[in-house]
């Protein structure tokens, strides 16, 4: 061979999908997703395959999985139900009971033992055969394509699989929307919503999860055999509702605990064939102590189900304690349960079912009962108030039998927020204008007369009990019937009556048995929650001709129709020339805004016109079609502000109190400049509305000084402009 002879040459490794990888010229991308799963993205112009590389196992190590598997087949296993979950699991690995159970099904040594417990976990506690997929985050989209699993890479798409097992596919392609706990006595149980990213799988895309404590094969029946002997416990004297958990977890773990040993105890001795060669190599010869053979957390959950069926409410028992729902209802048995998040637009499924009518009428039972009503074949239905422990906000139930519907027992709950709105919440939120508060400042606080009307669901009460900081302080506010439970009122001299017809089997409190009882508070302002009944009509009329100031919620969508469920009602029309004013919130998909505010004037306007019924209103204010507001302050009118017209409830307001018109609207400017300020500052906690709207009563001279020298003192340390005291004249 000559000098100039070319001796050839073998290029250095280079990574796979490297340009001069020509080892692999179809290999695109290559990494390792998870300790042991590797990914390869091969192919070319026209198409690509996306291949996965899992950690192997032995025939021992395939013999140990297949027991593994086979154990929790009847298992109740909840896998995840988002990619992010599956990563988060395969990146925690088995809980302490689930470790102990393959523990005991497996004798193989450490390294083949970390084999079968990756593929123990993907097959059996995440998504199976795609578990390897949810694992890679360059993954965007995945779909069904022929039978097969066809995903969409950053770079490459679309990349066929090979995965012909799309159970867990729509979990795979879920996005998690957001995760939290809910408080039930000593536990946090996890709740999940999502969305799915699947066409043609379910029409409902967006999901509510809750995530409740695995079970174990046989754990199900434990749970039942612990109910059914502490339901037969003897009992000596009467267990308060405060003592119902301490007594029933007391019982639960005592019995629990002794099944589980038990059962451990059996468990040990039909394992100790196979345990012999692992104890002598591991030179541990002396047996475990029996009564530590079981993991503790597996008790916590047994225990957990006992409670949520004797002390909860069943498979609702989360939901009805999730502050961050507004509605749950379930419809009948099979079907799954549904809830309405707050701010949320429509109904959303959850991962609950009553499956036997039998649980779903020990619920409706159940939750009748809290409130203390007997439902049963001559009354198989109820509305009730619930107040569980733990629970601050107001909870409304309408609970029927099977007798009177079609499907099963249904429930539907509404409730309310923990937290009360404020005016400043709501002008920041879009749902009214500053002008619109400070209108509803001055009623409250002189003793008109309002309404909130509008369907279910739109915030009537939210509206009316954001605005209760405004009663004054000293003055006495008496809510009445069945829906003063949810008015808000913080005053020391607020009284609320209700009509309870269960309270006594001797005598039915009635509206009227309220209306005597209210005359003799001498109340300034009453407040008539769910003014519907021909009972809370006549009390609305009545309350009318007294004088006091009156806040009230009906369904009525506009003034056409609450016109019409006056007349109905039997309610003199002309009492509707007392009402200041009406407010109309409506709802459009998951926001809430008041739609218009109207008065009912004796002349002028536009008017309502039923059979030998004329009424009259003029609109105080009402929304624009971009999501701004209109108000009528304005006599003139300007494009801004296209309500022409002086509001009415200002000469009202004047006579009522011998004053002139013009010192009404210079109060209604000073007031709203307060509301500006407030909005401005963010006082959006009722407690700290309500101190500050009493220290303007009791000194505004100095309430306005102290003010203006805080806004004074944090302009100048923001280096930004000084305000004069002038600003709040």
């Amino acid at each position: 061979m000559s000098e100039s002879s070319t001796v050839p040459t073998v290029p250095a490794p280079v990574p796979p999908d490297a340009p001069g990888a020509w080892y692999a010229p179809d290999v695109h991308r290559q990494e390792a997703v998870h300790p042991g799963v590797v990914v390869t993205v091969r192919g070319d112009r026209e198409s690509f395959r996306y291949e996965v590389r899992e950690p192997s196992l032995s025939t021992e190590g395939r013999r140990a999985l297949e027991t593994v598997r086979e154990y929790f087949d009847g298992a109740s296993v909840e896998r995840p139900l988002t990619r992010e979950g599956a990563r988060e699991r395969m990146a925690r690995g088995f809980d302490p009971k689930y470790e102990r159970a393959v523990g005991r099904l497996t004798s193989v040594s450490p390294a083949t033992r970390r084999r079968v417990d990756y593929h123990a976990l993907s097959r059996v506690r995440c998504l199976g055969a795609l578990t390897p997929h949810a694992l890679d985050d360059r993954i965007e989209v995945a779909e069904e394509r022929d039978g097969e699993v066809v995903v969409h890479t950053d770079d490459f798409a679309p990349a066929r699989t090979g995965v012909e097992d799309t159970e867990h596919l729509t979990r795979f392609a879920s996005e998690r929307l957001a995760r939290y706990t809910v408080p039930f006595l000593d536990f946090d149980v996890p709740v999940v919503r999502y969305r799915e990213h699947v066409l043609g799988a379910d029409p409902f895309t967006t999901k509510y999860a809750v995530r409740e404590p695995d079970l174990l094969p046989g754990d199900r029946e434990l749970v039942a055999e612990c109910k059914e002997r502490i339901w037969e416990t003897r009992v000596e004297g009467v267990v308060d509702r405060e003592d119902r958990a301490d007594f029933v977890r007391e019982r639960a773990e005592a019995l629990l605990s002794r099944r589980l040993t038990a059962d451990d105890t059996r468990a040990w001795l039909d394992a100790l064939s196979y345990r012999v060669r692992d104890a002598l190599a591991e030179y541990d010869l002396a047996v475990p102590p029996v009564g530590g053979r079981y993991a503790p957390d597996r008790l916590d959950d047994l225990v957990y189900y006992v409670l949520r069926d004797y002390v909860g409410y069943g498979q609702l028992t989360v939901p009805i304690r999730d502050g961050r729902l507004e509605d749950v209802e379930a419809n009948r048995v099979g079907e799954r349960v549904k809830v309405v998040p707050r701010g949320a637009s429509g109904r959303v499924p959850t991962n609950l079912a009553f499956e036997d009518e039998t649980a779903f009428v020990n619920v409706v039972t159940q939750l009748a009962a809290a409130d203390g009503v007997e439902v049963n074949a001559s009354t198989p239905s109820a509305k009730v108030n619930l107040s569980p422990e733990g629970v601050d906000e107001t909870i409304r139930c309408a609970v029927a039998l099977p007798t009177i519907s079609a499907e099963g027992p249904h429930i539907s709950i509404r409730k309310q927020s923990p937290d009360p709105l404020t005016p400043v919440d709501l002008v920041r939120g879009g749902s009214l204008p500053t002008e619109l508060v400070a209108l509803l400042w001055v009623l409250y606080e002189h003793h008109g007369v309002v309404l909130f009307a509008g369907p279910t669901g739109v915030g009537k009460t939210t509206l009316m009990n954001a605005h209760t900081p405004f009663i004054p302080y000293d003055e006495r506010p008496v809510s009445i019937d069945e829906g003063s439970r949810e008015v808000r009122l913080p005053h020391e001299t607020g009284v609320s009556l209700t009509t309870r017809d269960h309270e006594s089997d001797y005598k039915r409190v009635t509206m009227a048995d309220l209306m005597t009882e209210t005359n003799y508070l001498n109340p300034d302002v009453e407040v008539i929650a769910e003014i519907n009944t021909p009972a809370s009509f006549a009390t609305f009329g009545e309350v009318l001709s007294t004088g006091h100031g009156v806040l009230g919620t009906t369904h009525a969508e506009d003034v056409e129709k609450l016109v019409n469920r006056v007349v109905e009602q039997g309610l003199p029309t002309h009492l509707l020339d007392e009402i200041d004013l009406v407010v109309f919130p409506r709802r459009s998909g998951g926001d809430r805004y008041v739609g218009e505010a109207v008065e009912l004037v004796e002349s002028g306007g536009e008017c309502v016109e039923r059979e030998d019924v004329t009424v009259r209103y003029d609109t105080v204010c009402e929304r624009t079609i971009d999501g701004g507001f209109a108000f009528a302050h304005d006599a003139e009118g300007t494009e801004t502000d296209p309500l022409p017209g002086r509001v009415r409830a200002f000469e009202r307001i004047a006579d009522r109190t011998d004053r002139a018109v013009e010192a009404v609207e210079a109060e209604f400017d000073r007031k709203h400049r307060y509301v500006q300020y407030l909005v401005e500052e963010g006082v959006d906690d009722a407690d700290d509305l309500f101190a500050f709207l009493s220290d303007l009563r009791t000194n505004e001279t100095a309430t306005v000084e102290r003010v203006a020298a805080d806004r004074r003192a944090s302009r100048v340390g923001d280096g930004g402009e000084r305000m004069e005291p002038a600003e709040f004249d």
